[in-house]
């Protein structure tokens, strides 16, 4: 029945120490060999995903991953982007200014710079460390305005960014997709870009209805594949709003959540 499985990767597919257990890597093989498309949809970019990629032998030009919450879907060999809605530097200095009056640091992704913030801190750091690539300090007045964007980042201690949602203007949420994908984490992406219309669009150039998907995941960036998926499922370690808005409920990122749904609704063990 179930066709295609689009995976979240912190918090979901990776366990606390950021790692693939044993069964998962089975239960995804297994998956495979019947034929059934398994993707990595998550908010790091390519980069920050290939040694996983890897260990699961996903690493063909018939494997896909949405990165960048699905800003771009891309071919895993040849990187070939498939779908592309990102930003504008323009968009990135507007949100930095706002992310300047409400005390939080910003970052983004650009094709062209990598990683860039106006200021270093802990948590593009932390950016930098999970994904394997370099931070590059610049003033985000000195981007030309039409300058390509994947993504931009508000980061701060989960206490102070909470405090900067609650203050972000209602016209913002017109403007951007906004999900928080860790307490420390907000992302702001094109309006159009999103983890369920990446997956929608995947879905639809491998010709699998919605109703043959599954999407798993654990926070708000994930809220939008488990509503379009046939099978949603949230994670035991999901936020309880994203387990509101699933079909199933599964064991904890650290406790084989992600094998027991492959197993049950996919190998039929």
């Amino acid at each position: 029945m179930y066709k295609l499985v689009a995976l979240d990767m912190d918090g979901t597919l990776l366990n606390s120490q950021k790692e693939i257990s044993v069964r998962t890597k089975q239960a995804i093989k297994d998956a495979r060999e019947q034929g059934v498309h398994v993707v990595l949809a998550s908010g790091r970019p390519l980069e920050g995903m290939a040694d996983y990629l890897a260990q699961l032998g996903m690493t063909s030009n018939d494997d896909y991953v949405l990165s960048y919450n699905a800003s771009l879907v891309q071919r895993v060999e040849s990187k070939e982007i498939i779908r592309k809605q990102i930003m504008k530097g323009s968009d990135a200095k507007n949100i930095a200014s706002l992310g300047h009056d409400l005390g939080v640091f910003v970052h983004a992704f650009s094709p062209s710079r990598g990683l860039i913030t106006p200021q270093n801190n802990t948590y593009t750091q932390h950016e930098s460390t999970i994904n394997g690539v370099e931070v590059t300090e610049i003033d985000f007045a000195e981007l030309d305005n039409d300058e390509e964007i994947i993504k931009v980042m508000m980061v701060a201690d989960p206490d102070v960014l909470s405090s900067a949602i609650a203050q972000l203007p209602e016209s913002l949420y017109e403007q951007y997709t906004i999900v928080q994908s860790a307490p420390f984490f907000l992302e702001l992406l094109n309006p159009k870009s999103n983890k369920g219309a990446g997956v929608a669009m995947l879905a639809e150039h491998l010709g699998i209805d919605a109703s043959e998907v599954i999407c798993m995941g654990d926070a708000g960036n994930d809220h939008h594949m488990i509503k379009y998926a046939g099978l949603g499922v949230a994670m035991g370690n999901a936020t309880e709003d994203t387990k509101a808005l699933a079909n199933h409920i599964t064991n904890s990122n650290d406790d084989d959540g992600v094998a027991l749904v492959i197993e049950e609704f996919i190998l039929k063990k």
